[in-house]
């Protein structure tokens, strides 16, 4: 996993790094909080007594939410921390960061509309599976006409550069992800979790998230628990045959070390050369994938993902997707 914080400064500068860098301008009381955590070092302690993969800030964060702690000002926020520390500490250690963004379907939507129908798809971290329902939300790309059925969730999109905006939905014939933990739709308590990963601020999200997930339960989607290099081969060979397969995934290479990374590729390899026509759709911070930091022809604008199929990116994309740069 990259940049994991291994030493109480470098989880100082982690937190100060998401206060700054990711929550500034989006979450003011995200920030306030991170800036609060970076400064202090019994709270530092705590956190630092994690197992490495443990410390995020979005963990942390959620985990309080969840228990129902306050996320308004510092003090209120660590006096109830460190009151319960036992309790978040629990949920920590139990769960993992899933933010499950419905609206990052409206970046990867002109590359599946774009591609041979119909489509099977593997979104590997994939949650509770919310991003396999292309097919069945409804968008709007900057002032152009929404495309998609009426009274689906609405996801807005900003463009910039040549986007080839689709003017139809994809058809997806099978769709399947792969998790750790994969979280039920239809399970009020993982719902809940889904729920506290939303940033206090962000209401839209969270009418988006009960919407999508009122979608995805009713027609729940094939998850597979474990580790996405063990189970994407035999995952993809029950895809239909007649389907393009398209494996995909959003902020979630970042979890993996370079090794995982690099077996991830060659599986992708191995399974197009094996099924031809397969598509690799990869939507990471920038540098995570070393064959599409290699290829990118311009820096990426600070907090963007970029974009890539088979490899080569395509576009920058905003981390939940609000916008998409097509290069």
């Amino acid at each position: 996993m990259h940049g994991i914080p291994r030493t109480d400064e470098e989880l100082a500068h982690t937190y100060r790094d998401f206060a700054l860098r990711e929550a500034a301008g989006r979450s003011p009381s995200y920030e306030r909080l991170c800036l609060g955590v970076a400064a202090d070092a019994e709270v530092l302690a705590l956190v630092g007594a994690l197992p490495l993969a443990k410390r995020q800030p979005n963990l942390l964060l959620g985990a309080v939410r969840l228990l129902g702690g306050p996320v308004g000002d510092y003090p209120a926020f660590r006096d109830w921390l460190v009151a319960h520390w036992p309790a978040v500490r629990e949920q920590m250690l139990a769960r993992s960061t899933q933010t499950n963004e419905a609206a990052r379907c409206a970046v990867l939507l002109p590359v599946l509309a774009a591609l041979p129908q119909p489509l099977a798809l593997i979104e590997v971290g994939a949650s509770a599976g919310l991003c396999l329902y292309p097919d069945r939300y409804r968008y709007r790309y900057g002032d152009r006409a929404p495309l998609g059925p009426a009274g689906a969730p609405l996801l807005e999109c900003s463009v910039d550069g040549p986007a080839p905006v689709p003017d139809r939905l994809p058809q997806v014939v099978w769709r399947a992800g792969i998790d750790l933990n994969p979280l039920d739709v239809t399970d009020p308590d993982d719902v809940r979790w889904l729920q506290s990963l939303i940033w206090p601020e962000h209401t839209e999200r969270m009418r988006r998230l009960s919407a999508a997930a009122a979608i995805a339960a009713a027609d729940p989607p094939l998850l597979v628990r474990g580790d996405l290099n063990e189970s994407l081969a035999r995952l993809a060979e029950q895809a239909p045959a007649e389907a393009t397969l398209v494996v995909f995934h959003t902020a979630v290479l970042a979890y993996l070390d370079a090794a995982g990374v690099d077996r991830l590729a060659a599986q992708m390899a191995e399974l197009t050369r094996r099924r031809p026509g397969t598509v690799w759709l990869s939507n990471e911070a920038p540098r995570v994938v070393p064959q599409v930091a290699a290829r990118l022809p311009r820096e990426a604008p600070p907090g963007r993902f970029a974009l890539a199929v088979d490899g080569r990116p395509v576009a920058f994309t905003m981390p939940h997707g609000q916008g998409v740069d097509w290069l």
